[in-house]
C-alpha cells in the first residue's frame, strides 16, 4: 500500500532553514556531492527508530510549499488513477539518475503531493 516515503521542504535561504529545523527538531542533515543548496534529511520515530527522510532546498517557484511523497510501484500506473479520479499530474514522470522516478500531482482539493518510484538504475 502506498505510503509517505519522503517529503520536501523548499526554502528561501536552505541554511536558515537547516538551522530552523535541526534546532527545532533535531532533525540529521546531509549536503549530497554536487547538489549545491539542497540536503537530504534524516528523522527518527518518536520511539527513537528511523523515520521518514526528506530533502531541503531552495524554493524553485513562489508558490512552492512542503510536500509529502507517496511510494508507488509504478509511476505510469500511479499518474493515470490520479487523471482517472479528477486529479492532475501537474510535472509528468521525471528521473532523478540513480534514485528512481518522480511525478508531481494534484488531488481534488488543490493540494499538491509527489508520487515516488524507487529504482537505483533509473537514468542509466
Amino acid at each position: 500500500m502506498p505510503t509517505i516515503v519522503h517529503f520536501d521542504v523548499p526554502s528561501d535561504d536552505p541554511k536558515r532553514a537547516r538551522l530552523f529545523y535541526e534546532t527545532i527538531f533535531g532533525w540529521h542533515f546531509e549536503g549530497p556531492p554536487g547538489m549545491d543548496d539542497y540536503y537530504l534529511i534524516g528523522t527518527k520515530d518518536l520511539d527513537g527508530s528511523q523515520g521518514v527522510g526528506g530533502g531541503l532546498g531552495k524554493r524553485g517557484d513562489p508558490s512552492q510549499r512542503i510536500t509529502a511523497y507517496f511510494g508507488v510501484d509504478d509511476i505510469d500506473e500511479y499518474s493515470k488513477k490520479v487523471e482517472a479520479f479528477g486529479g492532475k499530474v501537474a510535472q509528468p514522470k521525471m528521473t532523478v539518475p540513480g534514485w528512481g522516478y518522480l511525478a508531481i500531482c494534484i488531488d481534488t482539493e488543490g493540494n499538491t503531493f509527489g508520487l515516488w518510484q524507487e529504482n537505483k538504475n533509473a537514468g542509466e
